[in-house]
């Protein structure tokens, strides 16, 4: 993962990279890149062995800038089976996002059997042979194997995304991180059509009932609807071993800014 990073940290604050960008404005970020920031900063600060992140969610109420960022953490609960931790989103000083994660002690699973979908009958991503220039996404943010379907096609969409870069500079990517950086791909995939996104997310959750195993991570879509201008979108969440989570968007119908 020799890529420039998303951020370098420069003592409590983070310098963007112009790689950063989305795809409604050029001189705005990407939600993904905030997700992960957020996600990054409360599983640095708050996070361990015993805890599995089993919850994100974030809210994006600004689009941010290339100003410099700072997340603050605050602890809601400490207890000793769950933790509840709150991080807000600063760009140039001024609150742009805001996130709720849940941390959940690892224990045992209750006794009994209860019914669970089947796995995804996906091949591994090494399997997929597509041409180099069909690999890369957005300028090169992640790397992708189409499994089934495009994006703004009718029926089954599915593929496998990995990361090509790191999202703080000198900071390997944790399971956690790699996730929540995913999570936000739920709003193109689900709610893009056959004239293509014209839905931006306002919000990503991300659910997870283990770590991601492997750098890549698999995306399903589940779900699409919109009413008067307003849409969700979902995507069933897999790594190489199988089922991990779910990830979940709100959205609001948008034209691009370029």
């Amino acid at each position: 993962m020799s890529d420039q990073p998303f951020f370098e940290r420069v003592g409590a604050e983070y310098r963007v990279n112009r790689i950063a960008a989305g795809p409604w404005d050029p001189n705005s970020l990407h939600g993904r890149v905030v997700v992960g920031l957020l996600a990054h900063a409360i599983e640095a600060e708050h996070g361990s062995a015993e805890f599995l992140p089993a919850r994100l969610t974030v809210d994006m109420y600004r689009l941010p800038g290339f100003d410099a960022v700072e997340v603050k953490t605050r602890i809601v609960r400490d207890g000793k089976r769950i933790k509840v931790i709150d991080a807000e989103f600063f760009s140039g000083g001024v609150s742009m996002a805001r996130a709720t994660s849940q941390l959940l002690r690892r224990t045992q699973n209750a006794p009994g059997k209860v019914w669970t979908p089947p796995n995804w009958d996906a091949p591994p991503p090494e399997a997929i042979d597509i041409p180099p220039e069909r690999r890369s996404a957005l300028g090169g943010m992640w790397e992708i194997r189409p499994i089934a379907g495009m994006m703004g096609t009718h029926g089954t969409r599915r593929l496998w995304m990995r990361e090509r870069r790191a999202l703080v500079g000198g900071e390997a990517l944790t399971p956690f991180v790699r996730a929540a950086l995913a999570a936000d791909f739920a709003s193109p995939f689900a709610n893009a059509g056959d004239q293509g996104l014209g839905y931006i997310n306002s919000d990503a959750t991300l659910y997870l009932h283990r770590a991601v195993k492997g750098e890549w991570v698999g995306m399903e879509v589940t779900n699409h609807h919109a009413t008067d201008g307003v849409a969700i979108g979902e995507c069933a969440v897999y790594d190489i071993e199988g089922p991990v989570g779910t990830a979940t968007v709100a959205a609001l119908a948008q034209r691009r800014n370029m």
